[in-house]
């Protein structure tokens, strides 16, 4: 799965839910087909792992996949039964903070319906709602 090798702050605050359009990574840049996101949240590294999957097994290989996020963001947690206090729990996972209009995946290589339908079973594998576009359509 997808870590960042080095951080400069090993735990962060959760912060507030983001809000606002995406500026950056809003247009195909890679590929000719895309997965954009429509709505704001958190896509953990094992769901991106998980739609890179079902992208590349429907596929059957063919094409080439760009990964356009990346989980840079520690999410800690703490033991079931621990009782208030006694500091800040490790380090559990790492997500990624996506805002509407963010490109998640990018493809090329493989027609349109082939590209279309393997993403849509990628997103069936994330939280956020998310939209097929192609790059004549930008």
């Amino acid at each position: 799965m997808l870590a960042p090798k080095k951080v400069k702050h090993r735990k962060w605050h959760r912060g507030d839910k983001v809000k606002g359009k995406a500026t950056r990574m809003t247009k195909i840049s890679f590929g000719e087909y895309g997965l954009k996101s429509l709505q704001t949240g958190w896509i953990t590294a094992r769901q991106i792992e998980s739609a890179r999957r079902a992208i590349v097994g429907h596929t059957q290989r063919g094409g080439e996949v760009f990964i356009r996020i990346f989980p840079d963001k520690p999410i800690t947690a703490k033991g079931n039964e621990m009782p208030m206090g006694k500091g800040k729990g490790a380090v559990d996972h790492y997500v990624a903070v996506v805002k509407p209009g963010t490109i998640l995946f990018e493809m090329k290589g493989v027609d349109e319906n082939a590209a279309k339908r393997s993403m849509q079973l990628a997103g069936y594998k994330l939280t956020d709602k998310i939209k097929f576009i192609t790059k004549e359509f930008i």
